[in-house]
């Protein structure tokens, strides 16, 4: 996006990241007189509480396919209503909304532009570059979450992805809840549940989460789910990072929390908890929603006021030295929602001394039912595509399919292919050129033509080989 193009009365500045559904930019509100806008703002948006530097999250809608659209529709239809009727010192800001109109730029026509608070960093980033030691001011830090949560659900909303990275930090170094795209508003008959798309992020969500039936409404969801959530980051803070449930991989501390579930393995909090906390974090995290109801984020927030566990206003520290690239880059992907996209760049020449001639990848599935599978279920094979730069549909595809956590030998990549978002909402123009498996080779060898590699798009791994990127032309 160049510097100074208009979205509505906001004009882009610098940009910030990209992944998940689109991008952000950072931006800033242009004058009244200033030239006509690309965009029509939503009505009813208040200009006086506009910020001197905002977060532009654009979301295009060209390239998708229907399911996707619809999907990224009723996102954007979440994050808009939430923001309008949800206002608090502990919640980012919604300050405009804007659809896109005749940019000049086809695959930007029609795209919804959300226009945020601008943060510095996020509770992801404070861990991440956390040396395992408890985070500084950690007891502030969740108390304003509860805060933020404790005003969420007396409204009568859940959250549905708390997590590090939808905390944000800041200039000032206080805490903002953000990422309201999953966010339901409960039943008004009984308000005890919402129903939500099926996503989420697996360190965060309580196990009865997993068992959960699927129908044409979503997952129900409860306020307790959110609960589980706090409990999972209390624990974190006080530890840099680190998981009430151990595992190297989310799939052996999902394997852990159902163990403790099903009463095979007790609770065991680290140490460097205080024992305040600790047992704040165990309530969060009892086993079942009836036992965590009886903790509700308000009366979590009570006991913490009661207890006198809150530093106050942000010290200097926190509230300097974090306009560092690492920082925003971790910020951004917050604000973009269903987690970003892996990225890398490939020398001109193709010819990294690095690059190993036999680089392999892993194939990923985003449904996260299809990577529990352990046997090759049809409906959780995933296409490889014979034009990377042509629609990735049912007739641009080989007949090899390949599952989830299959290895391929990969031998470049291109940066600008099709643009392709997964059921997850990652979205990246970067495809691998990838080895069909060999065993399918030896059977197509028998027919007319021989099919021996095929493009995979860069949202069907989390691999990050380091390849030459392919000759184009």
């Amino acid at each position: 996006m160049p510097r100074g193009f208009r979205v509505g009365r906001w004009e882009v500045t610098e940009p910030i990241a990209d992944g998940g559904w689109g991008r952000v930019y950072e931006g800033r509100e242009t004058p009244v007189d200033a030239a006509e806008p690309a965009g029509k703002s939503s009505e009813g948006s208040s200009g006086a509480e506009s910020e001197c530097r905002v977060a532009l999250k654009f979301l295009p809608t060209a390239g998708l396919a229907p399911r996707q659209a619809e999907r990224l529709a009723e996102t954007v239809r979440r994050e808009i209503d939430f923001g309008s009727r949800a206002r608090h010192p502990r919640l980012m800001r919604l300050l405009d909304s804007v659809v896109l109109g005749d940019t000049g730029m086809p695959g930007l026509d029609g795209a919804v532009v959300l226009v945020m608070e601008r943060a510095e960093s996020s509770l992801q980033d404070l861990l991440d570059a956390s040396d395992g030691s408890p985070l500084p001011e950690a007891e502030r830090l969740v108390t304003e979450v509860c805060e933020g949560l404790a005003h969420l659900h007396r409204l009568g909303w859940v959250h549905g992805d708390l997590k590090p990275d939808n905390v944000l930090i800041m200039a000032d170094g206080s805490v903002r809840l953000s990422d309201f795209g999953l966010t339901v508003e409960l039943d008004g008959t009984r308000g005890t549940h919402g129903y939500i798309p099926p996503l989420g992020s697996p360190d965060f969500l309580p196990p009865e989460r997993w068992r959960a039936p699927l129908d044409e409404r979503g997952v129900q969801v409860r306020p307790s789910a959110d609960v589980w959530a706090l409990g999972v980051m209390i624990h974190q803070v006080f530890t840099g990072g680190a998981s009430p449930f151990p595992g190297a991989t989310f799939a052996a501390r999902v394997s852990a929390v159902q163990e403790y579930a099903e009463g095979r393995a007790p609770f065991r909090p680290h140490v460097a908890v205080p024992e305040f906390w600790r047992a704040l974090a165990a309530d969060c995290l009892l086993p079942t929603h009836a036992e965590r109801a009886a903790h509700t984020s308000e009366s979590l927030l009570d006991r913490v006021r009661a207890a006198g566990h809150t530093d106050g206003h942000p010290t200097a520290r926190q509230r300097t030295g974090r306009r560092t690239a690492a920082l925003a880059a971790g910020t951004a992907l917050a604000l973009l929602g269903a987690g970003g996209t892996a990225w890398w760049q490939w020398g001109a020449s193709g010819n990294d001394p690095r690059t190993s001639p036999e680089a392999r990848l892993s194939v990923y599935n985003a449904d996260a039912k299809c990577r529990a599978r352990t046997d090759r279920h049809p409906m959780c094979s995933l296409g490889l595509a014979i034009d990377p730069a042509t629609p990735y549909v049912l007739d641009n595809v080989v007949t090899t399919r390949v599952w989830h956590g299959d290895v391929l030998t990969v031998e470049c990549g291109l940066e600008r292919g099709i643009p392709v978002t997964d059921e997850a909402g990652i979205r990246s123009s970067r495809w691998y050129r990838v080895r069909l498996p060999a065993t399918e080779t030896e059977a197509e060898k028998s027919t007319a033509t021989v099919q021996a590699t095929a493009w995979l798009p860069e949202v069907r791994t989390r691999s990050k080989p380091l390849v030459p990127a392919c000759a184009t032309g």
